[in-house]
């Protein structure tokens, strides 16, 4: 009867010093894992993306424009001279732009 109570004991304390270094274990472990993710956090930063996503947007849209126009049922001369108005068109709009914020006549 005293070695079943020995025993018994003995198993009990074996259990608490279990529980005891899991919890202090836990507790390294979550503490452990903090620092790594501030590490990580310094070390990569989040970046913000969105001029990139703008920019390859407008990339594709370029890009899709131009196949468009490269691969319309037109005669080679027929295509040359639509590609030049449009490039005319585009640098006449860019220019009245840039003299109307120049001379500050553009005010909103």
């Amino acid at each position: 009867m005293k070695f079943s109570n020995l025993l018994k004991s003995a198993l009990k304390t074996a259990v608490y010093i279990m529980d005891s270094t899991s919890d202090s274990v836990d507790r390294v472990s979550d503490r452990a894992s903090r620092m790594a993710d501030s590490a990580r956090d310094v070390m990569y930063p989040e970046r913000d993306n969105t001029f990139r996503n703008v920019l390859s947007f407008a990339a594709g849209v370029g890009v899709g424009i131009a196949a468009g126009v490269l691969l319309a049922p037109q005669s080679g001369a027929e295509l040359r001279n639509t590609i030049t108005d449009k490039v005319q068109d585009i640098s006449e709009k860019v220019r009245g732009k840039a003299e109307s914020y120049a001379t500050g006549t553009d005010m909103r």
